[in-house]
């Protein structure tokens, strides 16, 4: 990956509407070449998807929280299909530490909250909640400089 290439990656980041012609003007290459290197990135699995970010609170989801959940290593098999076959659930991360999985959920209503809390320590154990107040740096990308990547 060049200097090119990282541009176009920063480039996408901020916008993944961006057009070849803009992306061309900013890279000093043409729109074909330009085509050719998002191609190869997609390929290479460097770029791995699109996404549109929206306001939770406008479309009726007023509560974010991120639930810790201790699991057995045994309870992972059933564990994973479950919290992947949950809109709600937007993240999940095995991590170290007292708990074994982190989620970010979104919810309408605590009390839509409360009820998934209940089914996940009925059927894995102990959570530990932290609901979100205010988010002060909202998702991002990182950009792509020569000093952060080979």
């Amino acid at each position: 990956m060049d200097k090119i290439d990282r541009k176009i990656i920063n480039s996408l980041q901020k916008n993944a509407h961006a057009s070849l012609k803009d992306l061309s003007k900013e890279c000093f290459i043409s729109s074909p070449a330009i085509a050719a290197r998002i191609n190869k990135l997609e390929k290479s699995g460097i770029i791995n998807g699109y996404h549109s970010s929206i306001d939770i609170e406008k479309i009726g989801f007023h509560v974010r929280a991120f639930i810790q959940v201790q699991l057995e290593p045994r309870q992972k098999d059933e564990f994973y299909p479950y919290v992947q076959s949950i809109p709600n659930v937007v993240e999940c991360n095995c991590v170290t530490g007292d708990y074994s999985e982190i989620m970010e959920v979104i919810f309408p209503s605590t009390t839509d909250l409360d009820n998934f809390i209940n089914t996940i320590q009925q059927r894995f154990g102990k959570t530990s909640t932290q609901i979100v107040f205010s988010t002060s740096v909202q998702h991002r990308g990182i950009t792509l400089d020569d000093a952060n990547i080979d």
